[in-house]
């Protein structure tokens, strides 16, 4: 490839993702930015958002656009929610930055959707999926600011550090073991679970969350209504798989937002598909598939109703016209299997099938199919992300570019021996060869 064409791509790649050409650094002449907390949100820019992420351990950045009418409405609830944040002991600072304008940092972020939400922690970004409502926000957001690991010392204790956790995350309450046991793991899963330990606590406790001996690790999910106990080994490896395995309840429903918290997970899912999922007979089958999670937690299993979200039940071929419910093992991105002879299960002994469906996928008797058809672009676009997109769109500019460039050659192109090769060589006069090196010299 020439060094012509490869300018030209460079200018192209630079435009899409809106990189300036120049190599050299430039300043707005205002010096180094100071940021006060003050209980408003911060409106950033391409010239103070590195110094504002830098500048505080905790910055909750609302990605917008103007014409987005979400976004005007989620607009006034960042702004009663920001005083708040603000005073705490360690103060959360929201700001805004106009996605639609300052792209470059749009592109940088992944920005695919308006209002997309992140939480830069010491300045690391991460995606913001909680609650958008002034009061629900402001509690989730304490989560990061909130000690590693809570040491409550009495019942009461624990019920209020329920109470203050909320929903929006899984809880684990350690009766019976030392801060230093899990405080490690503690650490690494901060940003997607609650932690404490209890000093002193009553049988009565011990009733309330079933559990019959100590140390126990109890992990609670208050939205889904689902408790495990772990009673050990308490070595590290053990109790990370029970913390990771217990990240989701045993069964799951699949929808928007629980395939953003699934996406860091690398377990595949056995996803069953149903007609509807709020149906008496559905709700039977999902007590089957939870029996059937307790004992293999290197998956995870979810539903989908197609009455719910038709379009993601239909890029695994099911829709209100097959044989439900009906069961795959889906790799979380574009491939599953089928379990040869179990794509449906009847309604009649459905545990039994299940078992049968499990053992047949661990026993490789299984078929590879992608997933596909026109409602799946829009699903698989969220998942790609905006750079993505943009590359796409690189590669195809850069093939059309190399074209016009090979048209306006006015030779057709030939394809012959070296020898040929050689002899169109020598017919070049010396003086043409000489100023196509000086011009790719000075190139």
């Amino acid at each position: 490839m020439t060094k012509r064409v490869f300018l030209s791509i460079t200018v192209i790649l630079c435009c899409l993702l809106n990189i300036p050409i120049s190599s050299s650094s430039s300043s707005s002449g205002n010096g180094e930015q100071t940021f006060s907390v003050n209980g408003k949100v911060l409106e950033l820019d391409e010239s103070n958002f590195d110094s504002a992420i830098s500048t505080f351990d905790f910055v909750l950045v609302d990605f917008y656009a103007p014409w987005c009418g979400h976004c005007k409405r989620l607009s006034p609830q960042l702004d009663e929610a920001a005083p708040i944040l603000a005073s705490l002991k360690v103060p959360i600072v929201i700001a805004k930055l106009n996605a639609d304008k300052y792209t470059r940092l749009a592109h940088k972020y992944e920005i695919d959707g308006f209002p997309s939400l992140k939480i830069f922690m010491h300045g690391d970004p991460v995606d913001y999926y909680g609650p958008r409502k002034p009061d629900l926000l402001v509690r989730y957001l304490k989560k990061f600011v909130a000690p590693d690991v809570a040491v409550l010392n009495s019942d009461s204790g624990v019920a209020e550090f329920i109470e203050a956790a909320g929903i929006s995350f899984p809880i684990y309450i350690g009766f019976g073991l030392d801060e230093s046991v899990i405080s490690k793991l503690a650490i690494k899963y901060k940003k997607k679970a609650w932690f404490s330990v209890v000093k002193d606590f009553s049988e009565d406790i011990m009733v309330l969350y079933d559990f019959d001996k100590v140390p126990a690790l109890v992990s609670l999910h208050p939205s889904y209504n689902e408790k495990s106990i772990f009673y050990g080994p308490f070595e590290e490896e053990f109790l990370e798989d029970f913390i990771k395995q217990n990240m989701f309840p045993p069964v799951i429903p699949i929808n928007h937002e629980t395939l953003k918290a699934l996406k860091d997970d690398d377990r595949k899912i056995v996803l069953t598909i149903v007609e509807d999922d709020t149906e008496e007979k559905s709700k039977k089958t999902f007590k089957l598939l939870k029996a059937a999670a307790s004992a293999n937690r290197d998956l995870i299993f979810g539903y989908v109703g197609v009455k719910q979200w038709d379009d993601f039940a239909d890029t695994f071929g099911a829709n209100k016209k097959t044989k439900l419910p009906k069961m795959v093992i889906w790799d979380g991105d574009v491939e599953y299997f089928s379990v040869i002879g179990f794509e449906s299960i009847d309604e009649e002994d459905q545990a039994t099938q299940i078992s049968q469906f499990l053992e047949g996928y661990k026993e490789g008797r299984t078929i590879k199919k992608s997933i596909g058809g026109p409602s799946f672009i829009g699903f698989i676009n969220s998942l790609i992300g905006m750079r993505t997109v943009f590359m796409l769109v690189f590669v195809v500019a850069v093939i059309i570019l190399i074209q016009t460039i090979n048209k306006g050659d006015n030779e057709p192109l030939r394809v012959g021996t070296r020898d040929e090769a050689d002899t169109a060589s020598s017919a070049v006069p010396e003086t043409e060869k000489k100023e196509y090196r000086s011009g790719d010299k000075e190139d």
